[in-house]
C-alpha cells in the first residue's frame, strides 16, 4: 500500500480505470467469439483468424471512445445513468473506429456478428466496473496522506477542496500550526486535526507534506523538511500540490517566477513543430467530416434570416504575442446585436442570439469556421479561447497574469473550455484564467490530444463543459481568499514579473 501511495500516479482511479477497460473489452470480444462459433476455438480460428490481436485492437478504440466521453478523468463525479450513457456512446464511437480501422486492413477484419456481440457485452460489464471503481477510490486505502504544513488562509485551499471527488487521490492526515495566530485561524477556518509539527514527525503516518505557510519568515522548518525528503517524503509546496489536483493553476497563492521556471512544452521547438503538424491534419480532417453539418448550418441561417443575411460573423481578437487577427464564426446573433451598445459580454438567455444561433452555441458549431483560422496558422486546435480587444484591455488591468495566455497560440479548444463554461463576466474570466494557465504550463502533445478527444463529449451532449469540470456555482463556492504581501514585502524581481 505505501508504494503504491508514494507512486503518484498509481495513487488515483485513473490507472485502474484504463487496466480494468482494456482487459474487460479483450473479454468482451473473446465471448463474442465464442458465441458466435459455439466456443469452438478451431472454427473461430478458421472463421475469424486469431482473436486476441483483434480483441487488443477493439479494446483500444474502445478506450479512445471512453476517452471522448471524459471517463478518464480522476475528479469525474458521474451520476450511474450518465456513466451508461457515456459508456453506451463510448463504446459505439470505438466501435466505428475499430469498423474504419479494419476497412483499411481488410485481411485483419473481425466480422459484423462478433462486433455486434462484443459491444453488447461491453456495454454492460465496462458500465458496472466504472461504477464499482469509482466508489472503491472513493474511499480507497491507497491515498496519499498528506501532511499540511499550515494551518492558516493558504492551507485553507486545501480545506476547501472537500468533496470526494477532490480527495479521490489524497487525504488530510493534519495540519501544522507554526503559530499562534494559524492556531486561531485554524479554528476559525475549521482546519482540523490539528498536530504539532515534533509529533507529527514521530508519527511518520503520511507520505507528503504540503507547505502552505501564510509567511515563511523566521517559521521555515529547513532542517525537517530536508530530513524528510531524504527519508523518502515527498515535499511540495501548495501551488503545485493545487495545481496537480485540480488540474488548473490557483494564482491567488501563486508567486510570478512560477511559470517563468515552468518546464512548457510551449518552449520547445520540437513540440511546436509537432502541434502546427497535428493542428493542419486535425483542420482538414474536421472539414471533410463535417462538410454536410457546414451545409446545414449555412441552410438553417438562410432560412431564418433571409438570402441576403450574412452567414459569418468576423470578429477582431487577440492572437499571440498580443497581435490581432480575425475570428470568423457562423452567426448565431442578429444582425445588428451590438448596433449602439459596443461590445459587450454574451449571457445565458441573451435575447440577441437568434434560434438557430441557440443550437449553434449549445453544440458549439459556431465554432467550426475557426479550422480556417487554424490553416492560416492564426489560432491552434488546442489552446486558450482568443478574447475581443476591448476586453483584453480591461481584463489585463484588473486580473494579475492575464496577459501570459498570448504567449501561446489561441485554440478551437482549451483545457479552459472543457472545465468551465462561457465567461459571461470578470469573475469567470478570472477564473477560467486558472485552466488557461495550467495548460500553457503543462502543454504536450498528449494533453492536446486528450483535450481534442474530450471536446467531443462536449458538443454530442450540448453541454457548457465537461461532466468532470466544476459548474460555475462549484468555482465561486466561498473560498477564503489569501491576503498578497504588500508590495514592500516583494522582491524587486518579483515586481517587475508582476
Amino acid at each position: 500500500m505505501k508504494l503504491f501511495r508514494k507512486t503518484r500516479w498509481l495513487s488515483g482511479p485513473v490507472p485502474l480505470l484504463l487496466l480494468a477497460d482494456f482487459l474487460l473489452a479483450v473479454v468482451a470480444l473473446c465471448l463474442g467469439a465464442g458465441l458466435r462459433f459455439s466456443f469452438d476455438l478451431a472454427a473461430a480460428e478458421t472463421g475469424l483468424g486469431p482473436v486476441l490481436p483483434r480483441a487488443a485492437v477493439f479494446a483500444g478504440w474502445v478506450m479512445l471512445g471512453l476517452a471522448a466521453m471524459g471517463l478518464y478523468r480522476h475528479r469525474q463525479r458521474p451520476r450511474p445513468w450518465e456513466i451508461a450513457a457515456r459508456v453506451f456512446v463510448g463504446v459505439l464511437l470505438g466501435a466505428l473506429g475499430d469498423v474504419l480501422f479494419f476497412y483499411l486492413l481488410p485481411q485483419l477484419a473481425t466480422g459484423r456478428g462478433v462486433l455486434t456481440l462484443a459491444i453488447l457485452i461491453a456495454m454492460p460489464l465496462l458500465t458496472f466496473e466504472r461504477w464499482a471503481i469509482l466508489r472503491f477510490m472513493n474511499f480507497n486505502r491507497v491515498k496519499r496522506r498528506v501532511l499540511v504544513l499550515g494551518a492558516g488562509q493558504v492551507a485553507s485551499r486545501i480545506g476547501a477542496l472537500r468533496r470526494q471527488s477532490d480527495r479521490r487521490r489524497f487525504e488530510v492526515v493534519g495540519y501544522v500550526a507554526m503559530s499562534d495566530r494559524d492556531r486561531r485561524l485554524a479554528r476559525e477556518l475549521r482546519l482540523a486535526p490539528l498536530l504539532a509539527l515534533d509529533e507529527a514527525v514521530r508519527a511518520g503516518n503520511f507520505d507528503e507534506i504540503v507547505v502552505a505557510l501564510d509567511d515563511r519568515r523566521g517559521l521555515f522548518p529547513t532542517r525537517i523538511l530536508l530530513e524528510q525528503r531524504f527519508a523518502g517524503v515527498r515535499v511540495l509546496n501548495i501551488v503545485e500540490f493545487l495545481e496537480r489536483e485540480t488540474e488548473k493553476i490557483d494564482f491567488d497563492v501563486m508567486q510570478p517566477d512560477w511559470l517563468v521556471f515552468s518546464n512548457s512544452g510551449h518552449a520547445q521547438p520540437l513540440f511546436l513543430a509537432a502541434k502546427r503538424c497535428f493542428d493542419l491534419l486535425a483542420s482538414f480532417a474536421m472539414l471533410a467530416a463535417m462538410s454536410p453539418v457546414l451545409l446545414l448550418v449555412v441552410i438553417a441561417i438562410k432560412l431564418e434570416d433571409g438570402l441576403r443575411a450574412p452567414v459569418f460573423y468576423r470578429q477582431r481578437r487577440v492572437g499571440l504575442h498580443d497581435r490581432p487577427f480575425e475570428l470568423l464564426k457562423f452567426r448565431s446573433m442578429g444582425v445588428d446585436a451590438e448596433a449602439g451598445g459596443g461590445p459587450r459580454w454574451a449571457v445565458a438567455g441573451d435575447e440577441r442570439v437568434t434560434r438557430v444561433g441557440r443550437v449553434l452555441r449549445r453544440f458549439r458549431l459556431d465554432e467550426l469556421p475557426q479550422v480556417v483560422n487554424v490553416i492560416r496558422g492564426d489560432m491552434s486546435i488546442v489552446g486558450p479561447r482568443p478574447e475581443r480587444p476591448e476586453f483584453v484591455q480591461d481584463l489585463a488591468a484588473k486580473i494579475p497574469y492575464y496577459s501570459y495566455r498570448h504567449c501561446v497560440r489561441p485554440g478551437l479548444t482549451g483545457w479552459a473550455q472543457l472545465n468551465f463554461p462561457y465567461a459571461a463576466s470578470l469573475s469567470d474570466a478570472r477564473n477560467k484564467l486558472k485552466y488557461d494557465l495550467y495548460y500553457i504550463k503543462n502543454g504536450n502533445l498528449v494533453l492536446d490530444i486528450f483535450i481534442f478527444l474530450q471536446t467531443i463529449e462536449v458538443v454530442l451532449w450540448g453541454r457548457a463543459i465537461s461532466m468532470a469540470g466544476p459548474t460555475r456555482d462549484a468555482e465561486e463556492r466561498a473560498v477564503p481568499s489569501v491576503t498578497p504581501l504588500p508590495l514592500e514585502q516583494v522582491s524587486p524581481d518579483d515586481r517587475s514579473a508582476a
